[in-house]
């Protein structure tokens, strides 16, 4: 399935478009940063090329003038103000929507965004940005330079501090090793030095030995392309013009012809040889083609495919494992161990395809958090950290909305007003973190600001009023603060356009758990919150733990999973009312799932418990036998088993059977349900 032209553009567009966001919320930081305002140059100028070139002539028209406003300030007529970023920020989104909905990009709003993008700016603040020379450095020493108390490799030292250089020793004058005096140095260096310094600042390193010694020091143009080594040569002195004519015609290798003629030294050869990999490397500019050649693009629908495939084959492999351990066929167990092998790293590299680095979904929060603060009138302070964490792409575009309510709700409740911050001793600027890390099997993200922090009289007071605890009830901060995700519940004193509604915070937890993850929520008074959301790397394959239930098999899990012990017969004997383990001192719940699941089969004699986790709650479920890890491949229910909240989904064993995966996050939240219940009754 390949895409027409136009597609090709919107895709390329959005890249560009998003690297733009990035330069403009940078340049508003750095306004002197040169470099910046020439790469949101460049990418106006490459939309509006493309966009004439696939036929988006408003698009090309519109950032043309934009083009204009920013190639002012690149002549250093200006720098850029506050005002004039968030003018070229909309002009931005009114390019973005010129090329995915032109019905919406009125005229009278680009006019708009072109009057403001023409106002006057700043004064110019920055010179003229350095440019670069690259010199050839021929040195030679005096013999007793070492002698007199000069080190010539700290001279080096000191020219590669300058730029980027390339150093080549002249071994030619060294003498026999009978005649070597260990204090004298007979060695020379040819250097070819790319920097942004003069000429004074490269004979301001040999101050000190300059007059006893023969340095040359030569700037050399910039090449359209690396010279060849002939010519390399002639400019050096080296070998006569004659002598590589005459050595061309032979029509070898030029510097094995010279060498071998004894026109040039080997050492010489190499000095120039390593000149011109310089000078390349210096010529060489990136090329659209490569950029293009080193990756490519792939529907996503394709890759959805792709994790089916696989999928399946992980089930057949599971299979096809079962058979060979029934097998006494030396050869079907080894073809299936190697098919075992394949499959798994055929999985690892499939589910490596879809990672995404999560910074691509964090870089769309500087703008949000922008805006959001210019219009709550507070100064916010955004930090992105472990931006190069991947995740699976499916869970970075489920994440977006969730995280986006979250930030919105840091900023409105979490940040106070700058000068209820300057009163508190705090800084005027508020500061919003999203943080991203590997964790096992799972990526953990946190949104931490350094505000308020919660409420708790004020989140009690609205449980009770909604009737959601009882009056007086004993409750942790994380029994407390799981409050606020119930449907409904706020705590804002009035609605607003950013908050206020009670709607959101049930939604975000839904899709959390909905990911199979989890979310955690953590407030000191006076100093901020943090709320950390545990994911699972991918939603295609995951590790599970096997268990049976009476003739059932299921499966949990393994990130939920926390340890595995046999139900001892006293801890058995306590049936009645609520059930309780004490591990280490602390008293867990648990749940029988045989009567969960109304099981009549009869339990076997020896019970075992599987303690997991969901946030802070801790639950044990009883289970008759534990089988052990199992790849677990997810398959969706039905619609006709959408009401079934205690599966999250189902499985093919090895056998063909199929065993349903085990919701924790329901189980726990129904256990911590039921001993509410029970302890508002008692």
């Amino acid at each position: 399935m390949s895409l027409d032209p136009a597609e090709t553009f919107r895709q390329e567009a959005q890249e560009l478009l998003e690297g733009l966001e990035q330069t403009l919320l940078d340049l508003e930081h750095t306004p002197d940063d040169f470099a910046l305002l020439d790469a949101a140059f460049r990418a106006l100028h490459t939309i509006k090329g493309s966009g004439a070139m696939f036929g988006f002539e408003a698009v090309a028209a519109f950032t043309h003038h934009v083009e204009t406003a920013l190639d002012a300030l690149r002549r250093r007529k200006g720098v850029p103000g506050p005002s004039l970023i968030a003018a070229a920020l909309a002009a931005k989104d009114h390019i973005r929507a010129l090329i995915n909905e032109p019905a919406s990009a009125s005229e009278e709003q680009a006019a708009a965004i072109l009057r403001l993008l023409d106002e006057p700016t700043g004064p110019a603040s920055a010179p003229e940005a350095p440019k670069t020379t690259a010199w050839r450095i021929r040195m030679r020493f005096a013999k007793d330079v070492m002698e007199m108390g000069t080190n010539p490799l700290l001279l080096l030292d000191e020219l590669r501090d300058l730029g980027q250089a390339t150093v080549v020793a002249v071994i030619d004058t060294i003498p026999p090793l009978v005649e070597l005096v260990p204090t004298e140095c007979h060695i020379g260096w040819d250097v070819v030095l790319t920097t942004d310094k003069g000429k004074g600042a490269i004979e301001d390193v040999f101050i000190f030995v300059i007059d006893d010694m023969t340095l040359e020091i030569e700037a050399l143009s910039a090449p359209v392309e690396a010279p060849r080594i002939g010519e390399i040569l002639i400019d050096r002195g080296d070998v006569a013009p004659a002598a590589v004519r005459e050595a061309l015609a032979q029509q070898e290798p030029l510097g094995k012809l010279l060498v071998e003629a004894g026109i040039v030294s080997e050492n010489a050869l190499t000095s120039g040889l390593a000149e011109q990999n310089h000078l390349r490397r210096e010529a060489q500019t990136p090329k659209p083609v490569a950029a293009a050649a080193a990756s490519v693009r792939v529907p996503t629908e394709r890759l959805d495919e792709l994790m089916d495939r696989v999928g399946e084959l992980v089930i057949a492999q599971s299979r096809l494992k079962q058979l060979a351990l029934n097998s006494t066929d030396s050869q079907i167990k080894a073809v299936a161990e190697d098919i075992e092998r394949l499959a798994l790293e055929l999985r690892d590299t499939t589910m490596g395809v879809r990672m995404v680095p999560i910074g691509t979904l964090f870089s769309r929060f500087r703008r949000l958090v922008h805006d959001l603060g210019r219009d709550l009138g507070k100064e916010v302070e955004f930090i992105a950290l472990g931006e190069e964490t991947e995740l699976d792409k499916t869970v970075i575009e489920r994440l977006n909305d969730p995280l986006v309510h979250l930030v919105r709700n840091a900023i409105d409740h979490g940040l106070e007003p700058p000068d209820v911050r300057l009163a508190a001793g705090k800084s005027a600027k508020g500061r919003i973190t999203l943080a991203a890390e590997h964790v096992g099997s799972q990526v953990i993200i946190s949104i931490t600001d350094d505000g308020r922090g919660l409420n708790r009289e004020r989140i009690r007071q609205r449980a009770e009023e909604q009737g959601l605890v009882p009056a007086g009830a004993k409750l942790s901060d994380a029994e407390l603060f799981q409050m606020i995700f119930h449907s409904g519940f706020s705590t804002a004193a009035q609605v607003t356009n950013v908050s206020g509604r009670g709607v959101g915070m049930d939604v975000v937890k839904r899709t959390i758990e909905a990911l199979r993850g989890s979310i955690e929520i953590g407030s000191r008074p006076g100093a901020g919150s943090e709320i950390l959301l545990r994911l699972p790397l991918t939603l295609a394959i995951i590790e599970g733990m096997l268990v049976r239930v009476g003739a059932g098999r299921y499966v949990i899990p393994l990130t939920a999973v926390e340890e595995c012990f046999e139900l001892s017969t006293a801890d058995d004997a306590r049936s009645k009312g609520r059930s309780f383990l004490n591990i280490r001192g602390d008293l867990v719940p648990f749940l029988r799932l045989r009567d969960s699941f109304k099981c009549t089969v009869p339990q076997d004699p020896f019970q075992k418990v599987v303690i997991v986790r969901s946030g802070e709650q801790r639950v044990g479920l009883v289970v008759d036998q534990v089988i052990g890890d199992h790849q677990t491949v997810i398959k969706s229910l039905t619609k006709l088993h959408s009401g079934v909240k205690d599966f999250s989904g189902a499985t093919i064993l090895g056998d063909g059977e199929v065993a349903l995966i085990l919701n924790i996050p329901h189980l726990v939240e129904n256990n911590q349900g039921r001993d509410d219940r029970l302890r508002m009754a008692g």
